[in-house]
């Protein structure tokens, strides 16, 4: 019997799962509200689809389900939140108030999330500041799952990266991607569901069955738009490096199995108040 939840129901039942799997509700809170909104979006793969995820890995140590977030603002225009391990949600939701006063402040401003659990959905974190006027640009790192145009041995994660923009009418404008042709959440959820998975435009076949679907396969996910695109995988990956010191994909612990050591994967989130771009119009 099917049993259709609410979104209430389902942020209920995230918190319980995480506070029963060993984290404090500092840490449970944001992370369950973050699944909500997941779902709300329809993007299941990272709403309920991960919350087995991120209790088995508070169980096991890969996420410090007690963690305490510190902020620091080094200078006018850069918040750091150190989520000592934890997840990133809480960790964000402590700098956003500071993020968002320093770019009104400063004209631009940067939040660096040091030493996170990954973040998820970044579409989450970067409409929740064009609701309130500002441009995000925000790049997260990931495990090493995709080879480079031309190479065959894993290097990239499919690094996340999201932007949003407010508009005059209606909600913001936001774009939400990963740099393989298909994101490894879908490859994931398709795999246990025994479905087949499909490959990027213009690959042959255009779908892998399941049965010839190997781990080798998984590890050669090929680069959207192959030379050009593997460009942005690197950007991706320095970006968050370059501000943060965290580790680089290839080298980063994998968020899919149930690994003990602590995950590494923080992301950097890049607003600018729409007001302040000369003769910027919102439509």
């Amino acid at each position: 019997m099917t049993h259709r939840l609410s979104l209430d129901e389902v942020e209920q039942l995230s918190y319980r799962m995480l506070v029963a799997s060993g984290a404090s509700a500092q840490q449970a809170e944001p992370t369950a509200r973050s699944i909500r909104e997941a779902e709300a979006e329809g993007i299941r793969t990272v709403g309920l689809g991960y919350l087995p995820t991120y209790c088995d890995h508070v169980a096991c140590g890969k996420v410090d389900g007690h963690a305490v977030p510190t902020l620091t603002q080094p200078r006018s225009g850069t918040v750091v939140v150190n989520a000592a391990l934890g997840f990133a949600h809480p960790a964000y939701e402590l700098g956003e108030a500071a993020l968002v006063a320093a770019a009104r402040e400063n004209g631009i401003g940067v939040l660096v999330v040091q030493h996170s659990y990954s973040a998820g959905v970044l579409g989450w974190f970067v409409e929740r500041l064009a609701r309130q006027g500002l441009v995000a640009l925000m790049f997260a790192n990931s495990s090493a799952t995709m080879a480079p145009h031309g190479g065959r041995r894993p290097f990239f994660g499919t690094n996340p990266i999201a932007w949003a923009a407010p508009r005059a009418h209606g909600v913001p404008v936001v774009a939400d991607l990963s740099s393989s042709a298909v994101a490894w959440v879908a490859v994931n959820a398709a795999a246990q569901r025994g479905e087949p998975i499909p490959l990027g435009p213009g690959e042959l076949p255009n779908r892998l069955a399941l049965p010839e679907f190997s781990e080798s396969t998984l590890r050669r996910m090929r680069a959207v738009e192959l030379a050009k695109l593997t460009c942005l995988s690197v950007r991706c990956d320095l970006q968050p490096l370059g501000k943060i010191l965290c580790s680089l994909n290839f080298v980063a612990r994998s968020f899919g199995v149930v690994i003990v050591g602590l995950s590494d994967a923080p992301p950097v989130i890049f607003v600018v108040p729409l007001d302040d771009l000369s003769g910027a119009t919102r439509h």
